[in-house]
């Protein structure tokens, strides 16, 4: 997603609803818990490679990173938005979509919007262990003429997540690691236009874990709720890999996260300088459980 100057308006106003969101969360006191949870074990919604749960609630992301494009590089700046909602405590849809501002050509405007269909497959609560199916698709011609492409996409996915909590005693200090992944093909709809294959991984320390289920530091807020991480969001297509390495940390409590991570590229093909990712997510399945967050069926 993409964008051109950074006086527009739209990216301002982009910026002050991730922020607006974000203090929402920080004036939150309660302790983590979330959707993705096996045993001990909680996942955050990470920003670039999908958490292994389901769950009702809803993201914003601002973006920022300078890409390769045919007129020499590209200033690319996204505000996105995604909403799940449960069908049933195992199944949720989604929809999302994204504004797009761009320079080098010029270009703003909404890109294509998306639904997707997510279904929770397996929990083992001791070993910490998660998987899921979906499936997500982007509607060809549904966004602006000059940022969207006219062709759909179909991405059937699998996710992935591992805690550390089972390790013994002698390697304590390395239960709060967890790692999560996703995998699948993406299919587009457009003749001539290639296929694709997106994969990734994220490898996590909880400091929230490290306090309550190994040895209590004292460590003050905002360091007993912090996530740090490093998520690395890969593509394969035509022959090239193109993705980025982000290392940041991810503030989690009861009713929400706030994220920042840096996006480093692993090649020219996949943009030319460090970008930037910052989220805000709410959980209406805790926020609201017995309204907007509870499952359509039980």
């Amino acid at each position: 997603m993409y964008t051109s100057t950074t006086r527009s308006g739209v990216k301002l106003r982009a910026v002050s609803l991730v922020a607006a969101a974000a203090s929402v969360l920080l004036c939150a006191p309660s302790p983590a818990s979330a959707h993705a949870i096996a045993g001990d074990r909680v996942f955050p919604a990470t920003m670039s490679v999908d958490d292994p749960g389901v769950g009702d609630e809803a993201d914003f992301q601002y973006g920022h990173q300078r890409v390769p494009g045919d007129n020499g590089d590209q200033s690319i700046n996204t505000f996105s938005f995604e909403y799940d909602k449960l069908i049933t405590p195992r199944l949720a849809v989604s929809v999302d979509g994204g504004y797009v501002m761009q320079n080098n050509p010029t270009a703003r405007g909404f890109d294509n919007f998306g639904v997707g269909l997510k279904y929770l497959l397996y929990v083992n609560d001791p070993h910490e262990f998660m998987t899921s199916v979906g499936v997500d698709a982007e509607f060809g011609g549904t966004g602006s003429r000059a940022i969207a492409d006219n062709f759909s996409t179909i991405s059937p996915t699998v996710y992935v997540g591992k805690g550390m909590g089972d390790l013994p005693d002698s390697l304590a200090y390395l239960r709060p690691v967890a790692i999560t992944g996703e995998a699948g093909p993406s299919f587009t709809t457009g003749a001539g236009q290639p296929n694709a294959f997106n994969y990734g991984f994220t490898v996590q320390y909880s400091l929230p874990y490290l306090q309550q289920h190994v040895r209590d530091l004292g460590l003050p807020q905002p360091l007993s709720n912090l996530i740090p991480l490093v998520e690395i969001p890969l593509s394969r297509s035509q022959g090239q890999t193109t993705g980025t390495v982000n290392p940041g940390f991810i503030w989690i409590n009861r009713y929400g996260q706030f994220g920042v991570e840096a996006q480093i590229p692993i090649n020219r093909a996949s943009g030319s300088h460090v970008g930037i990712l910052v989220q805000a997510h709410i959980f209406f399945d805790d926020v609201a459980p017995t309204t907007i967050g509870k499952p359509l069926f039980q």
